[in-house]
């Protein structure tokens, strides 16, 4: 059914005008998202009445439905989905027959209701100052569009008690007050809310009425709708009314591949961290403004204490910050490409780096005249101002980057486009050492990562810099005396920084310092000529783990330790303070420890190399050749040791691999298609499967399934195991080993007992259930590499089942009362 909604969202996408889309804040939520938040919800069961406003397609609906199904506890759902616009309703409609069909298959009476009406209106135009709580859940995308102070949205939504200056904020603030003690809401929303002033409102209405169970981040703005190409940072929210506040967990990803993990049977992403905190940590308990500080690691969260040293605010400086008050586009006939003698410089955002670049060619002015019109918005050409650009237009590295400007252009007025935030003192330049230490704190890396918590926006607004903390006047006089009349290079800039800190504190530890390590070891791997798709953090911090070199220590410090995924990941998040997912095991190893196996970059099993390949052992170690190399970087030999490296890397890893290969075990199915399977125990014991089992108890079988093997790729005739009536999307669920034989139209199912279980109550009820479609009949069997093993196994094997051992590999044992090999 998702797939089929996944559809009708890709066409409903198509059918909209693609230049109102934005202004109406339709942006329709992608399957795995949908998937995901409606997996967060903690209790469905009983009796459930959902809430989906702004419903779109009815994605989320049918994720929730989706939901609803797999948990198997619901008596009745009721389901209101509003959608203002008649495009989207022959798709919403289509949604919701889709969700009755599928409850109706698991007997769930459904009752649907497409609301085609503003969910604002219709909610409080007839009910002013009471709403009705009737829901048990909401699941939410709201549309993202500001409202203005006498829309009537913000009337209507005044007279039930919320203010609201954007209608995302609106939508959930209302759906909050109609949820039932108890209810849960999940919302996908902007994150702008978390700081200033404008959502102050919002905020404490959630703290109020709520606790906060959950919050998700995406690591990049342009993640959550890039099917829309939205730069937005966005939040999943997860709220439950009238619950006492505890600890909230804080997930975060990269990117929104949102999947259900077999292993653990989860809804997971790839390289998702997550980390549980106490509530305090996110609102400060002695914040009157109510601001939320969401860190998706402990390397995020020490960016904010470190920079709890700075406390001064800017009135305290005598500084002010404001939007440039020059609007372009109402003085379009005073702006020039050049200066003459009857206009004035004009600085906009074209003209701003490190220092002014004015004038510039292109297409932005870079003048303005002076006029009766244009005088009130010219200041004074005096002193020293700071500058920072308001909008970026894409996902750049840094969110603030601040000009010094020191009176440097010609006249006695300027010009300041309002896309530029100024920094000021009574519409004047100030103290110019003053400047110059703000110009180094604002451009910090420091304050940069801190701002990326803080602010929401994708834009920097004057608000923001309002309310960050700054350094008192003491300490950027010190600052400001550090530039000389060249701009410091950002290595120098944050070296300033990190020396007050020290002043203050005594304490030289720099959440920066980790930082720039996975910055040197992105560039590292980026020279060893890693694919693009390792070029992450997860592959930088476990090239790190492998060389055990934490934050603190310099690249001579390097070591070769042997350690295994688990203990890596145990590693990063002690050092790097980055705590992923269990379920992100199996990413470590497959989209990074194996591409640095191929690569040559490390050695697996160095020390055992006939280790099986499930062994709780498993291990890997750094190439000693390139860890000679690796000791350079920073020094001159770095390069030259480099480029020997990369001219002899293709016959080391033809070594390596030649050697990998003789451990493997080959394996010929059907006389026709080879593998090779990793060396061990469970291996050996699938191979003897084969070669052994097959041809004295099942002669002239067909090999369907083999799993679990360590070799690159599962053997699956999946088609084959169709026509025998059996579809299976999963194979995680399938047994070690399939075998058909058509002579006796038999299936058997193999489970190879090394290190997992055989076939018990449980597991054979699971494999029936799995094949009951099955056309052939079953026949189950248990494989052990020898007596002692099985003995281990006895007490729980399954009645009805067969048990085979490969050291006596021409008996069985048969668990069966009536008959020997064969269906039961």
């Amino acid at each position: 059914m998702l797939n089929e909604v996944e559809s009708y969202r890709s066409e409903a996408n198509s059918k909209l005008n693609q230049k109102t889309k934005p202004s109406l804040g339709q942006f329709f939520t992608p399957k795995p998202i949908a998937l995901y938040m409606a997996s967060l919800f903690e209790n469905i069961k009983d009796t459930i009445k959902l809430l989906d406003p702004g419903a779109g397609p009815g994605s989320l609906t049918a994720a929730f439905t989706d939901e609803v199904v797999s948990r198997n506890c619901v008596t009745s759902l009721s389901i209101d989905a509003f959608e203002i616009d008649p495009i989207l309703h022959p798709f919403l409609d289509r949604t919701l027959q889709a969700c009755k069909k599928v409850l109706a298959t698991r007997s769930v009476p459904a009752n649907t209701s497409l609301q085609g009406l503003d969910y604002i209106n219709s909610s409080l135009l007839n009910s002013f100052m009471q709403v009705e709580q009737k829901y048990t859940h909401v699941l939410m995308n709201p549309p993202y569009k500001k409202i203005s102070a006498t829309s009537n949205h913000r009337q209507l939504l005044r007279s039930a008690g919320i203010e609201s200056v954007n209608l995302y904020s609106g939508f959930v603030s209302l759906a909050l007050k109609q949820l039932l003690p108890g209810g849960e809401l999940i919302a996908i929303i902007p994150r702008s809310f978390c700081n200033g002033p404008y959502y102050q409102a919002f905020r404490e209405l959630i703290i109020e009425t709520s606790a906060i169970n959950h919050i998700h981040i995406f690591d990049s703005r342009n993640m959550a709708f890039s099917d829309d190409e939205v730069l937005q940072e966005n939040i999943i929210i997860h709220l439950t009314k009238g619950k006492s506040q505890g600890t909230v967990t804080i997930t975060s990803s990269p990117s929104s591949d949102f999947h259900l993990d077999e292993e653990s049977g989860t809804i997971t992403a790839s390289d998702m961290t997550v980390r549980r905190v106490d509530f305090s940590s996110i609102v400060y308990p002695n914040d009157k403004e109510k601001f939320f500080h969401i860190a998706a690691n402990d390397r995020d969260l020490a960016v904010i204490k470190k920079l709890e040293v700075f406390s001064s605010k800017l009135q305290d400086l005598n500084v002010s910050v404001s939007t440039g008050p020059v609007v372009s586009f109402r003085a379009k006939e005073f702006l020039k490409d050049s200066k003459d003698n009857n206009s004035v410089p004009l600085l906009g955002p074209s003209h701003l780096g490190l220092r002014v670049n004015w004038p510039k060619t292109g297409k932005k002015p870079n003048a303005i005249d002076i006029t009766p019109a244009t005088k009130k918005s010219l200041w004074a050409n005096s002193g020293s101002f700071v500058f920072v650009r308001r909008f970026s237009s894409k996902e750049e590295k840094r969110r603030i980057v601040a000009t010094l400007y020191e009176g440097e252009l010609p006249g006695e007025l300027i010009g300041l486009d309002n896309g530029l935030n100024v920094f000021h003192t009574g519409k004047i330049g100030f103290d110019p050492m003053i400047a110059r230490g703000l110009f180094i704190y604002l451009n910090s890396t420091l304050l940069d990562k801190y701002y990326r918590n803080f602010g929401g926006h994708t834009q920097v607004n004057a608000t923001d810099l309002k309310n960050l903390n700054y350094p008192s006047k003491d300490s950027l006089l010190r600052l400001g005396a550090c530039v000389e009349d060249r701009i410091p290079t950002q290595m120098e800039i944050d070296n300033f920084i990190d020396e007050e800190i020290f002043r203050m504190t005594g304490e030289r530890n720099s959440p920066m310092d980790a930082q720039q390590k996975i910055d040197d070891a992105l560039k590292i791997l980026i020279l060893l000529g890693l694919p693009k798709a390792q070029h992450n953090e997860r592959t930088a911090l476990t090239l790190l783990a492998l060389l055990n070199l934490a934050p603190d220590q310099s690249w001579s410090e390097l070591q070769r330790p042997l350690i295994g995924v688990t203990p890596i990941m145990t590693w990063v998040r002690e050092k790097y303070g980055k705590e992923y997912a269990p379920n992100t095991r199996e990413t470590f190893r497959r989209q990074t420890l194996h591409q640095f196996v191929d690569a040559g970059l490390c050695l697996y099993n160095p020390d055992k190399p006939d280790r099986p390949v499930n062994s709780p052992s498993a291990c890997y170690q750094i190439a000693l050749e390139l860890f000679h190399v690796l000791l350079t970087y920073g020094t001159p030999d770095w390069d030259s040791a480099l480029a020997k490296w990369l001219q002899a890397s293709p016959t080391l890893i033809s070594q390596y691999a030649m050697g990998r290969e003789m451990e493997l075990i080959p394996l010929i199915l059907n006389g026709k298609t080879q593998i090779k399977l990793s060396p061990g125990a469970h291996s050996q014991l699938i191979s003897d499967i084969v070669t052994e089992f097959g041809p004295r108890f099942a002669p002239g079988a067909e090999v369907i399934y083999l799993g679990d093997t360590g070799a690159k790729e599962d053997f699956f005739d999946k088609e084959r195991l169709a026509e025998l009536g059996v579809v299976v999307d999963r194979k995680g669920k399938l047994p070690d080993v399939v075998l058909y034989w058509p002579e006796r139209d038999w299936l058997l199912l193999i489970e190879s007992v090394t290190s997992h279980g055989p076939v018990d109550g449980k597991r054979h009820n699971e494999l029936a259930k799995l094949f009951s479609s099955a056309k052939a009949g079953l026949v189950y069997v248990s494989a052990f590499p020898d007596r002692k093993t099985m003995v281990k196994y006895l007490s729980v094997l399954a009645w009805e089942t067969e048990v085979w051992v490969a050291d006596a590999p021409t008996h069985m044992i048969h668990f069966n009362g009536d008959r020997f090999l064969g269906p039961h």
